[in-house]
């Protein structure tokens, strides 16, 4: 936000002009935690622009110890009624293509075919952001709560969960009221022993507004205990 807005796109002129950028999808790689205290800076630059609509953001978080992560977001502009349309030659002009390396390497892992968990809830009016629906970064804590259950009632501690990668597909939004579904799925673990699960987030009557994958382990000791909770 404080990017667009040095560019001349503050929320309200979002607002005036009757548009908006959504997240259709999010890949995000943690490097590492950051310590309390720590002072952190972002990064953030466009590297794409398709047919006036789709727009790949880069985005990198730094620490005093080093890179803190790295992710790459795909945006679409849209209409005050949520449908794709091309953005203004003006907003263009604000957003100009930044030319980087914008590598970085998601987790490999050996698939394995595993259990099935689901965890339901309904969405609090709490959650919604200014466009009225879930901001995209709930999705990500919901799914570590699907993690969180499992992990408690297998006698791990869910503050151990700590995240190395996580990828999304946003397709459709979730609003107060709604009841949602988390459907988790073990799909495989890392050569490290980290656990990989594949998530389906629905609502209501079976609509699916969300899938991908999250990588996860222990903070401390053998993250394999994790990928054993799974199943247990």
């Amino acid at each position: 936000m404080e990017a667009s807005s040095r560019a001349g796109w503050s929320p309200s002129r979002y607002r005036a002009e009757k548009v908006a950028f959504v997240v259709r999808s999010m890949t995000t790689v943690h490097h590492r935690e950051v310590t309390y205290g720590e002072r952190t800076t972002a990064r953030t630059w466009v590297n794409r622009f398709r047919r006036d609509m789709f727009s790949t953001r880069q985005v990198r978080l730094f620490g005093d110890e080093g890179p803190v992560a790295s992710a790459t977001q795909e945006w679409v502009h849209v209409s005050e009624e949520l449908k794709p349309t091309r953005a203004s030659p003006d907003l263009l002009d604000s957003f100009p293509i930044h030319e980087e390396s914008p590598r970085f390497e998601f987790p490999s892992w050996v698939p394995v075919d595993g259990s099935n968990h689901r965890l339901s809830f309904s969405c609090w009016h709490t959650w919604m952001d200014p466009l009225d629906h879930v901001n995209h970064p709930a999705y990500v804590d919901w799914c570590d709560e699907a993690v969180s259950e499992v992990m408690k009632r297998a006698g791990l501690t869910p503050v151990q969960l700590q995240p190395v990668a996580e990828r999304l597909t946003f397709k459709a939004g979730v609003t107060a009221g709604d009841r949602v579904t988390v459907e988790s799925k073990r799909i495989g673990h890392t050569t490290d022993g980290s656990l990989v699960l594949r998530h389906r987030i629905l609502k209501n009557d079976g609509i699916e507004c969300a899938a991908g994958e999250t990588v996860r382990r222990l903070a401390v000791g053998d993250s394999r205990r994790l990928v054993a909770a799974w199943d247990d």
